[in-house]
């Protein structure tokens, strides 16, 4: 049996070109997706692309700030002039650590910006096409900071929450269009963000603090970035047909098993 197979559907991704989104990006067309990959970054859009099609993939880049609906807009046209989509993954986002008190308007503003608006931005911008078709699957990337307290998250904590409702929002709205949408909320997972992060954070003790991270998920290691990808692979494949409105925690054990 060929599982989780995406042969003939065409799948947008946003911030697909690095991190998770990368690791979903080749999924997606190693499963035989054609794959749109909208990306603030130009230069790392079109690296993946490259690799995505050397290894005789399908993929395709629009320079695209999910923060700007009318920018949203034309990559969709641009994508449904030629074909059509079938799946959209809501994987842009931005981090920010602080609490409410160091946490300033114009932080706040940004991080709503992109990881909210941005959201709404792009499921607005496929749901007409999605219902003339009656049929379509949505993946947003939500985080455990959704369902549990994180300290030093307080922006970050609120755009994965509203992540969480809106995707429960959309499943029950949609369900008879034939749409799907659920959202998967990873832990710490190892990409090139960590290792930035922990460069710019702590010079000298990056294996140290790596360690120690990665030590507050229970299983004893962060996440794979392919994991969460396979994760995603699933749901947007026919054999998750009777999933919506569910959140999905890829975390490790640290929900349940914390404490």
């Amino acid at each position: 049996m060929n599982l989780f197979n995406l042969e003939g559907k065409s799948a947008v991704i946003t911030g697909g070109a690095s991190g998770i989104g990368k690791a979903i990006s080749k999924a997606f067309a190693a499963a035989g997706a054609i794959v749109h990959i909208l990306e603030f970054s130009k230069e790392n859009a079109e690296e993946t692309v490259s690799e995505i099609t050397s290894e005789g993939g399908k993929a395709f880049s629009y320079p695209c700030d999910v923060s700007k609906k009318k920018t949203v807009e034309d990559a969709v046209q641009k994508i449904t002039n030629s074909g059509s989509v079938d799946i959209l993954i809501n994987n842009a986002g931005i981090a920010h650590i602080g609490n409410i008190e160091n946490t300033s308007e114009e932080d706040l503003d940004r991080v709503y910006e992109v990881n909210v608006k941005g959201i709404y931005n792009c499921i607005s911008a496929v749901i007409p096409h999605f219902k003339k078709r009656n049929s379509g699957v949505i993946v947003n990337m939500a985080s455990i900071a959704s369902v549990v307290g994180i300290s030093d998250r307080f922006a970050y904590s609120m755009s994965k929450g509203a992540v969480l409702t809106m995707t429960y929002s959309v499943a029950k709205d949609y369900l008879d269009s034939g749409i799907r949408c659920n959202c998967i909320s990873p832990a710490r997972v190892h990409t090139p963000f960590v290792d930035g992060f922990l460069a710019n954070n702590y010079p000298g003790k990056e294996e140290e603090m790596f360690e120690k991270l990665s030590k507050t998920q229970p299983i004893g290691r962060m996440g794979k970035p392919e994991e969460v990808a396979n994760l995603a692979l699933y749901l947007c494949s026919d054999e998750a047909s009777f999933i919506t409105g569910t959140n999905f925690p890829i975390d490790g054990g640290f929900i349940k098993l914390n404490g």
